[in-house]
């Protein structure tokens, strides 16, 4: 019996193996696929993940890393998704120039095409998410209804009318007035600085539309 139950161990032993390969075979199947999605939601090119692989590493590994794992000066990028980068880059919050509280809207330093490069190598390393489509930002939704979501998600630190507001220790809620309908889906989608993420559970992209539609209403 003993010497059965020994010559079953080796088979057990290799089917345990086979399972683990195939589960961890399947998982990276998975991730690879999803980023290859997050790549092509934004018709990203292997070109673009190129490009903006050569920026990050001039411009930003500095502070982030060179695998964009994040340092003690700053998050990793891993998961932020394009939308991330598309959104602090685009409005001059990055590159950083000076610590503070939170960092300040100025002239943007990369081209827009710079920029996509960028976001296309973030989001090349894992998935997270996408810039949103013009269709998705365009503000011809309801904005009455925009209006009562605004009210009881935002308006306690952006003010009812998205004029901004003051947090604690030196940190503000800016202004909205000038944002463009793409900044602000990008910062429900991503939580920048003390704003919290607004996903699809929370907040639907019809939801999100309705929201832009009324700040631009007013």
């Amino acid at each position: 019996m003993s010497r059965r139950i020994n010559r079953r161990r080796p088979f057990a032993a290799i089917l345990v193996i086979a399972a683990g390969l195939a589960i961890s075979g399947g998982g990276y199947a998975a991730a690879t696929a999803a980023i290859q999605t997050e790549a092509a939601a934004n018709n990203f090119t292997a070109e673009q993940v190129t490009e903006g692989k050569k920026l990050f590493l001039a411009n930003c590994a500095s502070c982030h890393g060179k695998n964009a794992e994040g340092t003690q000066n700053a998050p990793s990028l891993i998961g932020v998704g394009a939308a991330s980068v598309d959104f602090q880059v685009s409005t001059g919050r990055m590159p950083g120039q000076a610590s503070g509280p939170q960092l300040p809207v100025k002239e943007p330093q990369f081209t827009e095409e710079q920029t996509m490069a960028l976001a296309a190598y973030v989001a090349s390393l894992a998935p997270g998410p996408a810039i949103p489509s013009d269709a998705a930002v365009a503000p011809n939704g309801n904005s009455s209804r925009g209006g009562e979501l605004f009210r009881t998600n935002c308006a306690m630190c952006h003010n009812a009318a998205g004029a901004g507001g003051a947090l604690t220790e030196g940190k503000y809620a800016p202004s909205l007035m000038d944002s463009s309908g793409r900044e602000i889906y990008e910062a429900m989608v991503t939580g920048p600085q003390n704003m919290p993420v607004f996903s699809d559970s929370n907040l639907s992209p019809e939801d999100k539309k309705d929201i832009i539609t009324y700040l631009a209403y007013v």
